[in-house]
């Protein structure tokens, strides 16, 4: 396994993170929590649900996090055959392999506890870990890390920020979780048993939660600011602003929301959007050291390697 083809395998693990939280709130927004009421089997015996639509939601959920349990086992064998194995690129990919296992058998107590509320926000915030896991793996995985690799320290300050700036992202989203899991999408459909909510009113969470978002928006707007007239490389300009972008959307979507009662499509794109900024978040983390590229993960390297190929000859 080359180091350039471990990259493909960090950028599978990356995406499919991305993916079971999209499909996990689908699952939620669509009422099919108890689409299948046992685990792993979603019937008593039986391995698969009824034709209806919510055990086909919920199923399919399983499926996809049956292949992501694949994808990441295979992206921690990758690094362990990796050519240069590197600690922390096994350790990472462990980390996945733990986590996507961890969060199947949360899964499992959240069926069985039929929704209960703290559990499904704990889900969520398990997820939304996995993909800042998955995309500090995808980074490093292109980059060169451990004894005697260069890492230059861009701007000492920037880099303070930059850690701090976990503490406000962290209480967005546990705000969020628990604005969801008071407000109207419960997860169980009609005809289900009803499922619970936290003990306080979604107004209440919702407040909370917008104005603990605009502080973190006026934070990043502010550090924003401070890049943009620093000294700092063009990397970092870029992951800032698609950071403040990013956390504008989220406002707009978080209003838009609140304003339209919560319809299943807008909060949706705010969960897609909460991935965002947690992913935006961990690059402007990740950019705030300088390494060295690994050689053939570079666009213009792969460009040049297929230039350098010997052209065949014309036939005659």
């Amino acid at each position: 396994m080359t180091a350039p083809q471990f990259r493909w395998f960090g950028l599978a693990s990356f995406v499919s993170m991305v993916v079971i939280v999209l499909t996990g709130g689908a699952v939620r927004l669509t009422g099919s929590g108890l689409g299948c009421p046992d685990w792993p089997t979603c019937y008593g015996h039986r391995l698969t649900g009824s034709w209806s639509i919510h055990p086909l939601i919920e199923y399919s959920n399983r499926i996809v996090t049956i292949l992501l349990v694949l994808v990441t086992v295979a992206t921690l064998i990758a690094a362990w055959q990796r050519d240069e194995r590197r600690r922390d690129l096994v350790g990472l990919a462990g980390l996945l392999v733990g986590g996507v296992f961890a969060d199947a058998v949360l899964g499992a107590f959240v069926v069985y506890s039929r929704l209960n509320p703290w559990l499904v926000s704990l889900h969520m915030v398990l997820s939304i870990g996995m993909v800042v896991v998955g995309a500090v793996l995808y980074h490093r995985s292109k980059y060169v890390y451990g004894p005697g690799a260069r890492a230059d320290v861009r701007d000492p300050h920037f880099r303070l920020i930059a850690r701090l700036l976990w503490i406000p992202f962290a209480l967005v989203v546990l705000a969020g979780t628990a604005a969801t899991g008071s407000g109207p999408h419960a997860g169980s459909s009609q005809g289900q048993l009803v499922a619970r909510r936290l003990p306080f009113s979604f107004a209440d969470a919702a407040w909370a939660h917008s104005v603990l978002a605009m502080l973190f928006l006026g934070v990043v707007a502010g550090l924003a600011v401070s890049v943009w007239r620093a000294e700092v490389p063009l990397a970092m300009r870029n992951g800032v602003r698609r950071l403040v972008l990013t956390a504008l959307a989220q406002a707009v979507l978080g209003f838009a929301q609140y304003a339209t009662h919560v319809p299943v499509v807008l909060v949706e794109l705010h969960i897609a959007g909460a991935v965002s900024l947690a992913i935006g978040v961990t690059q402007f983390h990740v950019k705030q050291t300088a390494h060295d590229r690994v050689p053939g993960t570079r666009r213009t390297d792969r460009a040049a390697a297929g230039a350098l190929a010997p052209t065949p000859a014309p036939l005659t």
